[in-house]
C-alpha cells in the first residue's frame, strides 16, 4: 500500500512555488552583473526525474484500478505501485500529486509535476508528451445498466452518454479527430463529468443511460457491480497506455521504459496484476517486452 506519509512529499501549491523558483534562478532573469542578452532559456536545468533525482506522478484519484483513494483513505494503485517500484529500482524519490485532470498540461509544463501516470492513453496524443514505450493493451467501451435493454451501438441513439471530461473515450466520440463521429451524432446527449466515479453513479441512478469509458474502468466497475452493468461487445476503439512526459524528456522516458521491462522480466510485473485480478487487471493485457 501506497501512503500519503511515506511518498507525498509536498502539496501542489509548494510544488508551484518550487517550480517558479526554478525557472527564475535557472535563466529567467539575467544577473546583474551580466549582459541582458546572455540569459539562454535553453540552459534552464531539467525537470525530470533523470535530473532531479524524484519521480513526481501526476494521477487522476479517482481513477480505479490505476491510482484511487484506498478504504483506509491513502493512495493506492496499480499504477502507483508500478511508479513506485521504478522509481526505487533507479534511487528516485517518487512524490504522489493527484491532479484535477483539466490542469494536468499546465502542472506538466510548470514542473509541478514532470510524468503523467495513471491509465494514460497515448494514441492521439504523441505530439503533445513524451511517451514511455506502451505497457498496457486498453480499448474505450461503453457501459450501461443491465436492465437497461441496450445491447449494442444501435440501441444508443436517443441515450444519454456521459464520458470524463479531456479523456481518451471523449476524444474518441467528439474529439478533433474523433472516429466515432457518426455514432455520437445519434446520442440525444453526449456529457462531460469530471470522474469516472461520478459518472456511474450518475448512470447507477439512471441520469444517464451509458459510460463510454477505458476498458480497465470497464473491468473494474463491472468486477464490483457483476449484476449492475453490462459491457457493449463492440468497443469504440482500440488503444495503448503509457507514461507522459514532457516532450523532450526522454532521457526519463527510456529509463522508465528499460525499468519497466525488467520489472516484467523479474515477475514483479506479473505479481502485481495478480494483487489488482479482483478489480480487472489482467497480465494478459501487459504488453511491453
Amino acid at each position: 500500500m501506497i501512503t500519503r506519509r511515506s511518498f507525498v512529499l509536498s502539496s501542489l501549491a509548494s510544488a508551484w512555488l518550487l517550480a517558479a523558483g526554478t525557472l527564475v534562478g535557472c535563466g529567467g532573469t539575467p544577473s546583474s552583473d551580466a549582459p541582458a542578452d546572455s540569459a539562454d532559456p535553453s540552459a534552464e536545468a531539467g525537470t525530470g526525474a533523470v535530473d532531479t533525482g524524484t519521480l513526481i506522478v501526476g494521477f487522476d484519484s479517482a481513477y480505479p484500478p490505476y491510482g484511487y483513494v484506498g478504504d483506509d483513505g491513502e493512495y493506492t494503485g496499480f499504477d502507483l505501485e508500478l511508479a513506485a517500484e521504478v522509481a526505487s529500482r533507479n534511487g528516485w524519490e517518487v512524490q504522489f500529486e493527484p491532479v484535477d485532470w483539466d490542469a494536468k498540461d499546465t502542472l506538466l509544463d510548470s514542473g509541478a509535476i514532470n510524468c503523467i501516470w495513471n491509465g494514460f492513453t497515448m494514441e492521439g496524443r504523441e505530439e503533445d508528451y513524451t511517451f514511455s514505450d506502451p505497457y498496457m493493451l486498453n480499448a474505450q467501451v461503453v457501459v450501461v445498466r443491465a436492465d437497461s435493454g441496450i445491447s449494442g451501438f444501435g440501441d444508443l441513439s436517443g441515450k444519454a452518454v456521459i464520458t470524463q471530461v479531456d479523456s481518451a473515450a471523449y476524444n474518441v466520440l467528439a474529439g478533433e479527430e474523433a472516429t466515432q463521429a457518426d455514432l455520437a451524432a445519434t446520442f440525444a446527449s453526449l456529457e462531460t463529468i469530471g470522474d469516472y466515479n461520478t459518472a456511474f453513479m450518475q448512470l447507477e441512478s439512471g441520469a444517464v443511460d451509458a459510460v463510454a469509458c477505458d476498458l480497465s474502468i470497464a473491468a473494474y466497475q463491472l468486477a464490483a457491480n457483476p449484476d449492475a452493468y453490462v459491457q457493449l461487445d463492440e468497443p469504440l476503439s482500440e488503444e495503448h497506455y503509457a507514461v507522459g512526459f514532457k516532450l523532450g524528456d526522454d532521457a526519463t522516458a527510456s529509463t522508465v521504459s528499460d525499468t519497466l521491462r525488467a520489472m516484467d522480466e523479474d515477475g514483479f510485473v506479473e505479481q502485481l496484476c495478480e494483487k489488482y485480478a479482483d478489480q480487472g487487471i489482467s497480465y494478459e493485457n501487459w504488453c511491453l517486452e
